[in-house]
């Protein structure tokens, strides 16, 4: 209890220090949907993806969602699908698609029953003996995230995609291949290094269940 409340004081801390940071930069949800067509072959027209290897992006968080699209576009999160999609767009342009995409509701997910318990019990509070903190702390125990601090709400959201995140921030503790933009604090990092492949597998299937 007390490594969590530590681990949501320095992301908080964190956050504000990030919102300083990024400055205001307000989106508009009718520009952006004015630039989503070629997004719209992967993520959906309301950003509702049907294929599990795309994320969904209606209702993540219009914070998260540019800071992604800006890392992606920078290079700081490398994603090959996302190849030349937003080399070109200014802060202005994804800051538009952002709130486009988080004007939307997300679609609900299933969880597999047989992993409901285990991830229940790692979402809400965590693995005491590794120190790996409750994803609820940031995320929200209904997993609707915490959109002006930039936790991007995870309910619904494709059980494949967060399995293969969690694996992709795990590498990254270690490993410069793995996905490393999470910040310098390595939060997520720390706690995907924490968990098993069983663990991992439960707490995405649980997520992607909550409504």
């Amino acid at each position: 209890m007390i490594f969590n409340r530590a681990i949501a004081a320095v992301a908080f801390a964190l956050f504000a220090n990030a919102a300083l940071a990024d400055g205001v930069l307000k989106g508009d949800a009718a520009a952006g949907e004015a630039l989503s067509a070629s997004c719209a072959a992967c993520h959906g027209a309301d950003g509702n993806s049907l294929a599990p290897t795309f994320p969904k992006l209606a209702g993540l968080g219009e914070r998260y969602l540019l800071k992604q699209m800006k890392d992606i576009r920078d290079g700081r999160r490398p994603v090959a699908l996302m190849a030349g999609q937003v080399d070109n767009m200014t802060d202005q342009q994804l800051a538009d698609l952002a709130a486009f995409y988080d004007s939307h509701e997300r679609t609900s997910g299933t969880a597999d029953p047989d992993l409901v318990k285990l991830g229940r019990k790692i979402y809400l509070a965590g693995v005491s003996e590794r120190k790996v903190a409750a994803c609820s702390g940031c995320h929200s125990p209904s997993g609707k995230g915490n959109g002006p601090g930039g936790y991007p709400g995870l309910a619904g959201q494709h059980a494949d995609y967060v399995q293969q995140q969690l694996e992709m921030f795990r590498l990254g503790y270690e490993d410069e291949s793995g996905r490393t933009n999470g910040g310098d604090s390595k939060i997520m990092r720390t706690i995907a290094f924490g968990l098993s492949d069983l663990e991992i597998k439960a707490v995405a299937s649980y997520v992607s269940g909550l409504q």
